[in-house]
């Protein structure tokens, strides 16, 4: 099209940015939030993990114009709930040594409400809306341009503190804030932060059951764009349509965004780990390993699935097929809660199911020169899921009540153009045994190629 002024360019773009968001958003609900005394108690955890010390977080920036709504900071997010954007948290711990003894304290800072702004995002909430506090589900709210202030006073109170700090490692406006402070407060070195995921990665390791319950959904939702996708693969489409028409799928129920880029990778294609060009036509005699889940109301579902894109396996595709399902089934069935451990790609520890699928897939099947099938497989057996589909944690990490991680054995040979993954999201349940949110999706030969003909 001719090139327009600037300011009219992004007046359009604003504009088609809003409609594609009405549609998105008319298809679903708003996210699921949990009671905020759920994440008041998550502060309260961070806040005893302090030992005396503050945490600070701040919330994701909103870029004006994105392809995908607004998406919070994880940790952000698992301590809040809050969901909009340019806030900080900050939580400070308990302190009975100190004189005098310092409470828990939680302060929620929100930016001031830009009101010309508000006419491309929407009307925000600041420190100045009626109850914002109640509203908010926190202790206290101030505006942002407080929380310099607030922590210098906190650091002038007792020194301590500021040897105390935990931040994001990466985050520019922490790094901003304590060069401020240390400044302010004359001193010949700048403060230093620790890194505060050494402290939320364990809380958000285990799920409570509004957690599960969340991914229970995305799970659901997930499997259903995963059956359309048993309908649409057929020679002559391309993987982007496929790929096009699970993201539809996935948002008319009810989800945000898919929780990473879909892959679906057909022929050559299969055996590329994170392909997500998908811009390839299936041909008759191919696989495709689609690998596509989506995010509901923040958290994530993983699922992989392999099918013939003709509707039938050939005698070698069963053959790897076979393998890599046995291996699956193997290390699920090894699980012993609070003694196995995941992704441990090599196989140091005796109690990793890593260790057993590799086993499996080494003992079973042959690559193109008689070489062992393990040659094939090239990454690890799985990873924990939670808010992010790769949900932090310290590796390999031994599975406990209340963990959510998948089972993802693969097989890739390029020279025979032949790449399996079969990947479920598991929950270690209360009773320390597994609990297969995947477990209605097709698994065998037989019952992908009974999925490709009925759709069911």
């Amino acid at each position: 099209m001719p090139r327009m002024p600037q300011f009219r360019k992004l007046l359009l773009l604003t504009s088609l940015l809003a409609v594609f968001t009405s549609l998105l958003s008319s298809s679903g609900s708003a996210l699921e939030r949990q009671p905020s005394a759920t994440y008041h108690g998550r502060r309260v955890a961070l806040g005893n993990a302090l030992h005396g010390g503050v945490a600070i977080l701040f919330a994701a920036e909103e870029p004006l114009l994105d392809f995908m709504p607004y998406r919070q900071d994880a940790d952000f997010y698992y301590l809040t709930g809050w969901n909009e954007p340019g806030a900080a948290l900050l939580v400070a711990g308990p302190d009975v040594d100190a004189r005098p003894a310092r409470p828990y304290r939680e302060i929620l800072f929100l930016p001031t409400r830009n009101l010309r702004m508000e006419k491309y995002t929407g009307v925000k909430m600041d420190a100045a809306t009626p109850n914002a506090a109640a509203l908010a589900g926190v202790d206290e709210v101030m505006p942002m341009t407080a929380l310099p202030s607030a922590l210098n006073g906190m650091i002038a109170a007792d020194r301590q503190v500021g040897a105390n700090l935990w931040t994001h490692p990466d985050s520019e406006q922490a790094t901003a804030l304590l060069s401020w402070t240390s400044a302010t407060l004359g001193n010949s070195a700048p403060l230093k932060a620790r890194d505060l995921t050494q402290l939320t990665t364990p809380l958000r390791q285990i799920k409570d059951a509004g957690e599960i319950i969340l991914l229970t959904k995305a799970a659901e939702a997930s499997m259903d764009a995963q059956r359309l996708m048993f309908r649409s693969v057929k020679a002559g489409v391309t993987e982007r349509a496929v790929a096009g028409e699970m993201i539809a799928r996935m948002m008319e129920n009810g989800c945000e965004r898919p929780s990473y880029a879909p892959i679906v990778g057909s022929g050559i294609n299969s055996t590329t780990l994170h392909y997500s060009e998908n811009s390839a036509t299936m041909r008759d005699g191919d696989l495709v390993v689609v690998d596509a889940a989506c995010e509901y109301s923040m958290y994530a579902s993983d699922i992989t699935r392999t099918i013939p894109v003709s509707g039938h396996f050939t005698a070698r595709q069963s053959e790897v097929y076979d393998v890599v399902l046995g291996a699956q089934r193997a290390a699920a069935a090894a699980f012993v809660a609070g003694k196995s451990t995941i992704n441990d790609p090599f196989h140091k520890d005796p109690n990793s199911l890593d260790t057993v699928a590799w086993q499996y897939i080494h003992d079973h099947g042959k690559g193109p020169h008689g070489e062992p099938l393990s040659d094939y497989w090239i990454h690890g057996l799985g990873h924990m899921v939670g808010i992010d589909v790769h949900d932090p944690a310290n590796y390999p990490a031994v599975l406990k009540p209340g963990m959510v991680f998948t089972i993802e054995p693969g097989v890739y040979i390029p020279e025979e153009k032949l790449g399996v993954r079969i990947e479920d999201t598991f929950v270690v349940g209360q009773d320390g045994k597994l609990i297969d949110l995947i477990a209605k999706l097709p698994h065998t030969t037989e019952h992908v190629e009974a999925a490709m003909r009925t759709g069911k």
